[in-house]
């Protein structure tokens, strides 16, 4: 069964993620080094509800991927709450195990919708995109712990 493998790629991205974020707290929350870029908090808002995207663009919705990108970066600049944001993370994950875990192989072989993400692949692509995408906000937090004068929790212990 190709779940068995697409959990473990789940279960070890948000595992690495939370990791990442351990040193972080509520004081944190706002802390972004230019006006410009995610605060901690919008990272972690951003990174949860781009798994939720991935899941619903590949198996809830018949059109595919929302493409109104400005209006998911807005939302998650606007977020203030990192308790909130790690619990919108773990609950986006385990939605996305739920989802996963309920898919037959030939569902996750099923092409995806034809359009600009990932056009024609099948489902399962998905998963290495949420880890991919995972793994860059996960970077970019390391750094801004960093910037803080914390040193960065190591994700793979």
């Amino acid at each position: 069964m190709l779940q068995d493998g697409l959990l473990a790629q789940l279960n070890t991205a948000e595992q690495f993620f939370l990791k990442t974020i351990e040193g972080f707290t509520q004081d944190n929350a706002l802390f972004k080094p230019q006006d410009d870029l995610y605060t901690v908090t919008a990272h972690i808002d951003h990174t949860a509800h781009t798994v939720s995207w991935f899941i619903d663009g590949a198996f809830r919705n018949e059109t595919g991927f929302d493409l109104d990108f400005e209006q998911m970066i807005e939302d998650s600049h606007n977020k203030t709450d990192f308790a909130a944001a790690k619990t919108r993370l773990k609950e986006a994950f385990a939605d996305a195990r739920n989802i996963i875990q309920a898919q037959s192989d030939e569902n996750l072989m099923t092409a995806l919708p034809d359009g600009p993400i990932m056009g024609g692949a099948p489902k399962l692509a998905i998963i290495p995109g949420i880890v991919d995408h995972t793994a860059h906000h996960r970077g970019a937090l390391a750094v801004y712990c960093r910037l803080l004068g914390k040193v960065p929790a190591m994700p793979y212990e």
